[in-house]
């Protein structure tokens, strides 16, 4: 099911002062406030957290992308606390209707010094071959898509990555 084919593959870090051994980004990311995640971007909406069907946690994330509201349902796949991935079929509402894309949301942190770490956040999306076929119906060439899609998502991405590592700096100095 899952397609090779790449909309957007980003990745920007930052710097967290604060140890590595007092940083634990699933506990981080499992218990973020909504009015935190929020501050982490305009585009951010609303975000939550619930159990899978096979009982793992999930942040499911509300946000609008270039006028296309996203309900991502992040599923975590690797929960260290220096590292975590998240696998998302997201939904995203055009106006021509609800379609799907793949998530990859990876977040990790690597020891810089004793009192600093680098912040890594990546984000990878794929679509579906529903979302294939849509583009398909409306005439629109999967490439022309990715080329308009990569500049909204690749400026998210950059301008959230320094400040969720500002949250997780937070939430690691207050524990």
């Amino acid at each position: 099911m899952e397609n090779e084919q790449i909309i957007v593959d980003s990745s920007f870090s930052a710097v967290i002062n604060a140890p590595i051994e007092k940083i634990n980004i699933p506990e981080w990311c499992f218990s973020l406030p909504e009015n935190e995640y929020q501050a982490c971007s305009p585009a951010h909406v609303a975000a939550g957290v619930t159990t899978s069907p096979e009982g793992k946690r999930m942040s499911i994330n509300v946000e609008v992308l270039g006028g296309s509201p996203m309900v991502q349902h992040y599923i975590e796949t690797l929960s260290e606390p220096a590292h975590l991935i998240l696998e998302s079929v997201s939904d995203v509402f055009t106006p021509t209707g609800r379609v799907n894309i793949l998530v990859h949301w990876e977040l990790s942190v690597e020891k810089v010094d004793d009192h600093t770490c680098k912040f890594t956040n990546r984000v990878i999306s794929r679509p579906t071959e529903g979302f294939l076929k849509a583009l398909e119906k409306q005439g629109i060439p999967f490439d022309l898509f990715k080329t308009q899609r990569q500049p909204v998502s690749i400026y998210h991405n950059q301008s959230e990555t320094p400040l969720f590592a500002k949250s997780i700096e937070r939430h690691a100095l207050r524990s």
